[in-house]
């Protein structure tokens, strides 16, 4: 009997001892770690906390602290390699790795670390946007751009963006409607000017489609927005085609009105001459 005593009593020093030895391991790891933080290497010290976090989870209550405080560091860490993967233009692992620290804080209950990571996930969106539209790639920065306003419908400048990458994408009613929400979010001159330009384009592409009605429809659309005497210029083009003589009339007078110096002012008011004379209309210059 004594001899089993002294067995056990052997046993239960020896996993004393070895307790010991796992939580002087899982001590000395979580504190290169902290070395490794402290000298700037977040990879290799998320490394090292969630090694930590393994070994101190191994020692049971021993560890309890240990655990307790890697947890609380790896969320922080990840956002922090994040913020240096935006910085260097890595969007897409930053996104990623964002929502690893989400989801890591929130598995671990760190708070705060959910909403920066979603505030810098949105940025990380914008920042993306920002380049690929500088690129020319219109349809991946479309992309990008709806994220951003998707998380802050407030933010204007990246509508205006957004209806830009959309334009260039050929993509113009999409376009106008983030144009009209750039517009009520604080951009509303330079979104008017957008919605202008837009309306232009469309109508000469369908003056030059034979469609004049459509046309006359939305340069008038444009001129609501910005007037310009190129608009109306067209608008009496179209006019003549579907022979509205009056109302071409009234629009060759608009686009003299607005443009006075125009280098084909007196072409067009020979053009106005004629229509009226041809109309009948011999009082009209």
């Amino acid at each position: 009997m004594k001899k089993i005593m002294i067995a056990l009593a052997a046993l239960f020093c020896a996993a004393s001892l070895a307790s010991a030895q796992d939580m002087a391991v899982a001590t000395e790891t979580y504190n290169n770690g902290a070395m490794a933080l402290q000298g700037g290497d977040k990879v290799v010290a998320l490394n090292y906390f969630k090694e930590a976090l393994a070994l101190g989870e191994a020692c049971g209550e021993e560890g309890a602290e240990l655990v307790s405080n890697c947890k609380n560091a790896i969320p922080g860490v990840i956002l922090n390699i994040a913020k240096g993967q935006i910085n260097d233009g890595a969007y897409d692992e930053a996104i990623a790795t964002l929502a690893e620290a989400a989801a890591k804080a929130k598995e671990y209950g760190v708070e705060g670390i959910p909403a920066e990571a979603a505030e810098l996930t949105t940025n990380a969106y914008l920042r993306k946007g920002t380049s690929l539209l500088k690129a020319k790639d219109m349809e991946g920065a479309a992309a990008a751009l709806k994220e951003v306003v998707a998380a802050d419908a407030s933010n204007g400048g990246a509508y205006m963006m957004l209806g830009q990458a959309l334009m260039g994408s050929g993509k113009s009613d999409e376009a106008i409607e983030a144009f009209k929400s750039a517009a009520a979010n604080g951009k509303e001159e330079q979104a008017k000017k957008m919605l202008g330009n837009l309306y232009l384009k469309q109508g000469q592409a369908l003056l030059k489609g034979g469609k004049n009605a459509e046309a006359v429809e939305a340069f008038t659309t444009a001129n609501s927005y910005v007037e310009n005497p190129v608009s109306y210029k067209l608008i009496a083009s179209a006019y003549t085609k579907l022979n509205k003589t009056s109302a071409a009339l009234d629009a060759y007078k608009k686009y003299l009105e607005l443009n006075p110096d125009a280098k084909d002012a007196a072409g067009v008011k020979l053009t106005i001459a004629a229509t009226a004379q041809k109309a009948g209309n011999k009082a009209t210059k």
